[in-house]
């Protein structure tokens, strides 16, 4: 249990860190926008359900926080990314057609 729950952390953080290096490498705002809501959503949740299993078998307590925040973060990041998508396309917001 505890290699899964080690390789659980480390696919979070590794996606945590693809996201982070999304919002500041990409060059356009709806380029952006796909760092936080695709790649850190999967992050956390990796590692908020590595935390629930450690609880789960180490501790013998059942954390229903970790669970909560996972399914609130998956029923409000896209609903997020796209009132802001769809924010910026109101707004004329400049896309970048090329990216070399």
């Amino acid at each position: 249990m505890e290699i899964i729950i080690a390789i659980l952390i480390l696919i979070g953080a590794f996606f945590t860190l693809v996201g982070s290096i999304g919002i500041v490498k990409l060059p356009d705002f709806f380029m952006r926008l796909h760092g936080p809501t695709k790649a850190t959503t999967l992050g956390l949740s990796s590692i908020l359900i590595a935390s629930t299993l450690y609880f789960y078998y180490f501790k013998s307590t059942i954390s229903l926080d970790e669970l909560l925040i996972v399914v609130f973060l998956f029923m409000t990041a896209p609903v997020s990314a796209h009132l802001m998508a769809k924010a910026a396309l109101h707004r004329k917001h400049r896309e970048v057609k090329d990216l070399d």
